[in-house]
């Protein structure tokens, strides 16, 4: 049975963007759109509306994503129930992970992992942690290695990996601007300090909680989607950066960048799996979550 027309429709409701939900599915734009539209004429209805700037689900769309979901994961239920009297589990998983994370955390992962189960396909995505929350709640990917944020929403499941301080770092070389006694914080040493911050997420979160608790406003030099940028941008001399402390203890530009004694501290950054706790239902799904201690 080929269910291929139904994740091809689900990926595109979900980002109602050719080039993104074709992505999603690793397939060009123009197999996306054929599929969707053989999908349309063997159903007798427009699943869609589009045009050159935008997607939209119609009517019928939303009636039929319903069914599409429902009917994706009943087949996923059934090929587990299937697979399990073969004791043999094959499909794909795909995690999503900073670049950090991959080297960090994916050997320890999956190593074991891939002997009990070689038929179990891994389709790994990199890219700003600050996202992984919202793509696991937009079932864009099964699994994703992230910080934990601050309230954990109820449909989500988390597994601890590793737990990392939030650092304050600075180019080794020094600068004008660094404050002089960082472990002795004043507003008049940090109104001036130029800050290199992630755009968005738990680290960027602290970072304006530590600002507000000193009553003054960072002098944001830039926005960062990404901790391996903010360390390379700090390393070249721009700023003074905040990032989790195993994104620099794994960064090839570690012998130019110096921790700041800052006080007080921010909080521990709780790196582990987040899935969506329906999905665990998975038989591919719950045997990696399982391979984990809780």
């Amino acid at each position: 049975m080929d269910y291929r027309p139904l994740t091809h429709f689900l990926a595109l409701a979900d980002h109602l963007h050719f080039g993104r939900a074709s992505d999603a599915c690793h397939i060009s734009p123009s197999t996306l759109s054929r599929s969707i539209r053989q999908l349309e004429e063997t159903l007798g209805v427009t699943l869609f509306e589009r045009d050159n700037r935008h997607v939209t689900l119609t009517r019928e769309g939303l009636l039929f994503h319903a069914y599409a979901r429902e009917t994706l994961e009943q087949w996923q239920a059934m090929q587990a129930t299937l697979m399990a009297e073969t004791r043999e589990l094959a499909g794909e998983i795909s995690i999503y992970c900073s670049v950090t994370a991959s080297y960090s955390f994916l050997y320890r992962l999956l190593s074991e992992f891939r002997l009990r189960h070689p038929r179990i396909e891994i389709k790994l995505h990199t890219g700003d942690p600050a996202d992984a929350i919202a793509r696991v709640q937009a079932e864009q990917e099964d699994i994703a290695i992230t910080a934990r944020p601050r309230s954990l929403p109820d449909a989500l499941a988390f597994k601890p990996l590793a737990t990392s301080p939030l650092v304050f770092i600075a180019p080794r070389d020094g600068a004008d601007w660094l404050p002089k006694t960082p472990d002795i914080p004043t507003p008049s040493q940090w109104k001036e300090v130029p800050m290199i911050l992630s755009e968005s997420g738990l680290s960027r979160d602290h970072a304006d909680t530590w600002f507000r608790a000193m009553g003054i406003s960072p002098r944001i030099y830039a926005q960062v989607a990404g901790n391996e940028a903010i360390v390379s941008m700090v390393g070249l001399g721009f700023g003074v950066g905040i990032v989790p402390r195993i994104v620099l203890d794994n960064s090839p530009l570690l012998d130019r960048i110096m921790i700041l004694p800052v006080k007080p501290e921010l909080p521990h950054y709780d790196v582990g799996l987040c899935v969506l706790k329906r999905r665990l239902k998975s038989a591919l799904i719950d045997a990696l979550w399982a391979q984990l201690p809780n």
